[in-house]
């Protein structure tokens, strides 16, 4: 395993991180001369039910300034226009800095999320012309945003679950389990999630077998599994939900 590879897109997110320290020192005159941007990862998702593709997330994950940025879109899979689209921005410490949802038809619902204080606060329109009505957590600006309509915030828990709770030692790669408070904006809920670290899967991918790193996501409701690819700075290949015939694949 490389450790240069794995400490690339999560030192990014979170570079207070002890688990990247190391990396971070051996790379300091390089990252010194690095721009003030830098895009993490970018892409597509596609979201298939029943082996048919429903619809496409287009992604991307950039930081500047100690900022990260997340934003998706999710559109049709025939149809470059967008339904719903998201973004977040957190800083290196994994705090939130604003979290905001729009759905782009009707009846043009929208959302935001901030800190409050200590805490965070949601605000919900129902409609383009309704009144906001707003719902305090008691929860800590480092919780983890699990909107069930967006897979890339999944890679980005991951990558969170990764930085905090695994470490590199000689040759092998050990993770422990660690419970997150999580916020699922869409249902202005709060949910202790458990990440589990999986090991190394071989599954099949469009045909062609893959050794990927296998990570669950588990609450007292549901488990979601996702396959990363450690060649590739832990990037998320592919996500399943337990119980429902859905799957969701890079493109």
């Amino acid at each position: 395993m490389k450790k240069g590879v794995f400490a690339f897109g999560i030192l990014l997110l979170f570079a207070a991180s002890p688990v990247f320290l190391s990396a971070k020192s051996k790379d300091a005159k390089s990252k010194e001369k690095s721009p003030a941007s830098q895009m993490v990862d970018s892409g597509s998702f596609g979201i298939f039910q029943n082996g048919r593709r429903v619809a496409t997330e287009v992604f991307s994950i950039s930081t500047s300034d100690g900022v990260s940025t997340v934003e998706s879109r999710i559109q049709a899979p025939d149809s470059n226009e967008a339904r719903q689209t998201s973004k977040m921005q957190i800083g290196a410490d994994g705090s939130l800095i604003s979290y905001e949802w729009h759905e782009l038809q009707e009846p043009n619902a929208e959302l935001t999320l901030m800190p409050k204080n200590e805490f965070l606060t949601e605000q919900l329109k129902q409609s383009a012309t309704s009144k906001p009505m707003e719902h305090p957590f008691l929860m800590p600006r480092t919780s983890v945003i699990l909107d069930d309509n967006f897979t890339v915030q999944r890679e980005v828990f991951a990558w969170r679950f990764l930085a905090s709770s695994c470490k590199q030692e000689k040759t092998d790669f050990k993770c422990a389990a660690s419970l997150f408070g999580t916020i699922d904006p869409q249902e202005a809920n709060s949910i202790p999630v458990t990440a589990q670290p999986g090991g190394v899967d071989e599954i099949s991918v469009r045909g062609v077998k893959r050794q990927l790193w296998k990570v669950n996501l588990k609450s007292d409701s549901e488990m979601w599994s996702l396959w990363l690819d450690p060649s590739d700075h832990y990037k998320l290949i592919r996500l399943t939900r337990d119980g429902v015939n859905m799957e969701v694949l890079r493109d």
